[in-house]
């Protein structure tokens, strides 16, 4: 458990900051043509039919987006006409996008770019969701959110799984009671520059968080060349633990446990759940989800990749924000 182990005390209030665009229209900028995500999220957004996105529109788009990741940096030339099908200008950079606009969808798929294409709009003090991961490691996701906090600019970051409708009711309407431990899962690959499971284990990790929120103590990690197991023990014994499938069949979900039952939280229902929460959030300024929850979900994935360089021994999350935050005040 890392709360109350260092986190910038001043960041929870800051980022849950009301702003000036509640119940009006927001136009909306996108950093990042380089994800499906992009697309996906604008026809949702634009879509004249959704009465949920009234008054909500994406204007512009700043491609660019990963140069370095091929399987990413080829998607954009297709995406970048996608856009403008959809009536999106293409700005030639990211200074013209935020002029344009009221809030920020950053979406650029390679998290190494993700606190320098952040800070401008940070500096700019306008809402800014990132999409997963915040970072491609645990020193530049507590630089963002720090400086997100220092500015008093509200920020929300998470996988869609996060909102899948069952793992939303377990937590928020506690249909099982309380929660005493929870089994989930997701597809694993990972990109070399990128701490494991920030590149895609995440959304089985969103999931496994959605359901015992914050409080892990320690993490450790068996991993085989076809699944990686990671092992988190809470506070009053509970256990949660997430398997990444690294080869065949590939799907989404997990089991949550309470003290009233125990229920199967279903699989992935598509991008429209998350992207209610990103429009709401750009009205309200509140993130959905506590920065401490996020700061402790990657926090929980860092210490995923120590445990694997000391053989699979438990690691302390504790440690690893704390030694984290060192290297942070270094800059």
């Amino acid at each position: 458990m890392i709360a109350g182990a260092g986190i910038t005390a001043g960041i929870p209030s800051a980022l849950a900051k009301k702003n000036q665009h509640n119940n009006a229209d927001v136009r909306i900028g996108i950093i990042g043509l380089d994800t499906s995500h992009s697309p996906a999220f604008t026809k949702y957004i634009n879509d004249p039919k959704n009465a949920r996105m009234k008054g909500a529109n994406v204007v512009a788009a700043y491609p660019y987006g990963s140069t370095r990741i091929e399987t990413s940096a080829g998607r954009i030339p297709e995406y970048i006409e996608q856009m403008k099908v959809l009536g999106v200008e293409i700005t030639d950079s990211l200074d013209s996008l935020i002029d344009q606009v009221d809030a920020v969808l950053l979406e650029t798929n390679d998290g190494t770019l993700h606190l320098e294409q952040a800070m401008p709009v940070i500096n700019s003090k306008k809402p800014l969701f990132i999409d997963k991961p915040v970072a491609a490691g645990l020193v530049d996701v507590i630089r963002i959110y720090k400086s997100a906090g220092d500015h008093q600019v509200p920020l929300f970051s998470s996988s869609s799984l996060r909102y899948m409708q069952k793992a939303q009711e377990v937590r928020n309407q506690q249909t099982i009671g309380e929660i005493t431990g929870a089994s989930t899962y997701s597809p694993e690959s990972w990109e070399p520059s990128h701490s494991d499971l920030y590149w895609y284990g995440i959304h089985g990790i969103e999931i496994l968080y959605t359901i015992m929120n914050t409080g892990c103590q320690r993490v450790r990690r068996v991993l085989t060349e076809n699944t990686d197991l990671v092992i988190g023990e809470w506070s009053g014994g509970r256990l949660g633990t997430f398997r990444g499938d690294l080869k065949g069949h590939q799907a989404y979900g997990g089991t949550a446990f309470g003290t009233e039952g125990v229920t199967d939280l279903g699989s992935f229902e598509g991008y429209g759940p998350l992207v209610d929460q990103i429009i709401e959030f750009f009205r309200t300024g509140k993130s959905p989800v506590d920065p401490a929850e996020t700061l402790e979900l990657y926090t929980f994935m860092e210490a995923a990749d120590v445990c694997k360089q000391r053989n699979g021994n438990w690691v302390e999350l504790g440690e690893i924000y704390e030694n984290t935050l060192k290297v942070v005040r270094n800059y």
